[in-house]
């Protein structure tokens, strides 16, 4: 999974808020387990890698593990002891804009009992509070 969108037609872009939600991405396509968003939140690359790693470790390199989310918003950050004004400040993260009921992750598999320990793992390594949702 790539880090950061290839292209942007602006690379700075206002906070904007983090309500609402999720109207798109909220229903299970491709799986039959999915891990659901509860609350509203970022989440950057690290941690979506890291999830990542977890389910591939507990469901092993053969199973389908489909990401739902990619980190496409980026922050700024001003760097430490300056002055107000002087523009936006530097890219600091990539993250992806989370609202409660988007599915991040889909897992085909037949075996609810390792879905769960699987889930909660990767759970563990989020900043959001999860929840799984199945057909």
């Amino acid at each position: 999974m790539k880090s950061k969108p290839n292209q942007l037609k602006f690379l700075k872009y206002q906070k904007k808020r983090n309500r609402g939600i999720s109207v798109k991405r909220n229903y299970l396509v491709f799986g039959n387990y999915g891990l659901k968003a509860i609350n509203n939140g970022f989440l950057n690359f690290k941690q979506i890698e890291s999830a990542r790693k977890a389910l591939v470790h507990n469901f092993g390199k053969n199973n389908k593990i489909l990401i739902r989310i990619f980190p496409d918003k980026v922050i700024t950050k001003k760097p430490l002891e300056v002055r107000m004004g002087k523009g936006k400040g530097n890219i600091s993260d990539w993250v992806s804009v989370i609202k409660p009921g988007i599915i991040i992750f889909e897992v085909k598999y037949f075996n609810f009992e390792i879905v769960k320990k699987a889930f909660f793992t990767a759970s563990q390594k989020l900043s959001i509070k999860t929840e799984i949702c199945y057909e």
